[in-house]
């Protein structure tokens, strides 16, 4: 299978690849100042899990997301924009460390836009 033909899912490296990449947003998101605080209290690998889970189904992965929808796991926590640039800015960081390209970090970035609405101020 060509590059172009190949899922984000496996070009990002299928389980093991975003699993190391969870990893990675994970210890970005609670060493970051703008947003450590949100996760001060969380179970972390609870949280790695769902992280993991989510993305590894929105990349094309055979992996089921048994999370909440987007809205319902964000809504009342009045998250900002800058909050949500931050986590942007530590999702491409976690894909950077990990040698994914920038047409991954680019499709990502698109997937997590497309979500924005359901996240911020909600």
């Amino acid at each position: 299978m060509s590059e172009h033909q190949a899922s984000l899912y496996e070009r990002l490296g299928g389980f093991d690849g975003i699993s190391a990449i969870t990893e990675d947003i994970w210890a970005n998101h609670t060493r970051n100042p703008a947003i450590k605080q949100r996760y001060a209290d969380s179970d972390a690998e609870k949280v790695k899990g769902l992280v993991r889970d989510m993305f590894c189904a929105g990349t094309g992965g055979p992996e089921n997301y048994a999370g909440m929808d987007m809205l319902s796991a964000h809504r009342g926590m009045n998250i900002s924009d800058q909050e949500f640039v931050a986590v942007l800015d530590d999702v491409l960081d976690a894909m950077a460390k990990n040698d994914a390209g920038k047409r991954e970090q680019d499709e990502v970035l698109s997937i997590l836009y497309s979500m924005k609405a359901e996240i911020v101020h909600v």
